[in-house]
């Protein structure tokens, strides 16, 4: 028999008072749906406001526990989600529509869009023989094969008069892409510049010695990042997604506005990172990615559906892809919240 002392006592009276306080909090946090985010790429600058949504509790006061994740390229975003690695992704237009129709009954759907054009591009060594677009004929381009902008390519070949069977592709980690172009072991490389000329200004390539090609200015102008989600977690928790997304949204309008206190997190998650570089990463996705008319007007992920069917046929026909996608198929915005939160 355990013989009940003072000392028990009242041990056993301060648990039975601190549990109400502290069992509460817990249960709610258990009881609060989980998330699974990628931020489709290493932690960077434009990554900053999904890690500080998530440690400023932005996640939590809407009523959702988000587990954020590095990705490994907007192009394998939806297929992680398919596959059921992730609920929610960062990913782009081109790479959703065309994994969707590849897969037309896989399990992924655009439940956001943050920007209306694309800065997708090729980037050479301004001191090089490349001078125009097609002067990367019988030349090799460097990229991790499932880029973007290595994806992209053959469209905006076919727009830019590149022939691009004249092109050799060297297939590199992430990063190494840079270094390569650096090395000179390839004459280029793609992909967005707001990672690439960054990056490669960091290791000794000022913006002045690269020469950047977007491929919208070959006609290729798309609509470009966005969230990707599933289906069926979308259909079975709304609102769970509807309080991811508002905490995505509440931290992407501060980001966009002062990307400092975002910045500030990251570099708590990542101590080793070049707060300067960052900074610089930031504004300058802000001056190749200005938000259109439209957004600014409605609200960032306001978008006109025919622009975007549009858009969804241009990307079937430069990829030449075997399904017809129903715009309901590619996008809902039944999960954003309200217009008034997505503001810049």
């Amino acid at each position: 028999m355990t013989r009940l002392t003072r000392r028990t006592a009242l041990l056993a009276g301060a648990a039975a008072v601190a549990a109400p306080l502290i069992g509460p909090r817990i249960a709610r946090a258990q009881e609060r749906p989980t998330v699974r985010l990628t931020t489709g790429w290493t932690f960077q600058g434009n990554h900053s406001y999904m890690l500080h949504a998530q440690r400023a509790g932005y996640f939590a006061s809407a009523g959702v526990n988000v587990a954020v994740s590095r990705g490994f390229g907007s192009a394998r975003t939806p297929v992680d989600i398919a596959g059921g690695v992730f609920d929610l992704g960062f990913s782009d237009v081109p790479s959703a529509v065309k994994f969707l129709s590849e897969n037309p009954n896989a399990d992924v759907i655009i439940v956001a869009i943050l920007e209306d054009t694309t800065q997708t591009a090729m980037t050479v060594l301004a001191d090089g023989p490349v001078k125009k677009p097609k002067d990367i004929e019988g030349h090799s381009l460097a990229a991790p094969e499932s880029d973007l902008g290595r994806l992209l390519f053959p469209s905006y070949a076919r727009l830019a008069g590149i022939d691009a069977g004249k092109v050799t592709w060297i297939s590199v980690a992430p990063e190494l892409r840079e270094p390569t172009l650096v090395q000179k072991r390839a004459m280029g490389i793609t992909g967005n510049p707001s990672a690439t000329a960054l990056n490669l200004k960091r290791i000794g390539i000022d913006l002045p010695k690269q020469r950047i090609f977007f491929y919208r200015d070959a006609g290729l102008d798309l609509f470009s990042s966005c969230f990707v989600a599933s289906r069926r977690f979308c259909e079975r928790n709304p609102a769970a997604m509807k309080a991811a997304l508002a905490g995505l949204f509440r931290a992407y309008v501060e980001y966009y506005r002062d990307p400092t206190e975002a910045l500030k997190t990251l570099v708590a998650v990542e101590p080793l990172t070049d707060v300067k570089v960052e900074t610089e990463r930031v504004a300058y996705l802000k001056a190749l990615l200005p938000i259109g008319k439209y957004m600014k007007e409605n609200g960032v992920s306001s978008i006109e559906p025919a622009r975007l069917e549009a858009c969804i046929r241009v990307l079937e026909t430069a990829y030449s892809l075997p399904t017809k996608l129903p715009l309901d198929r590619v996008y809902t915005d039944a999960y954003l919240p309200p217009a008034s939160q997505r503001m810049i």
